[in-house]
């Protein structure tokens, strides 16, 4: 199990800023992330801009595999404009 923290538009989009998510242990970024569109499917309106956190290291979606652990936290940020 993962926790998964979503933020600013995702959290709007999702509907709930964390939870907690049983995942396979070994599995891409983007494996991972169409998992958590099966749960939030109105977050794939974002997915082209979408960044993963992973133990608090930036991960871009596509074929780079994650290897999980029990307690591990991925944050889902989206695009953040600012100036």
């Amino acid at each position: 199990q993962v926790a998964v923290l979503y933020f600013a538009r995702s959290a709007e989009l999702a509907g709930l800023r964390a939870e907690t998510l049983s995942v396979p242990r070994r599995l891409t970024s983007l494996q991972l992330w169409e998992e958590i569109v099966k749960l939030h499917p109105r977050l794939a309106t974002i997915q082209d801009q979408v960044v993963f956190a992973v133990r608090q290291e930036y991960v871009l979606l596509g074929d780079q595999l994650l290897v999980l652990h029990p307690g591990d936290e991925v944050a889902i940020i989206p695009p953040i404009s600012g100036g």
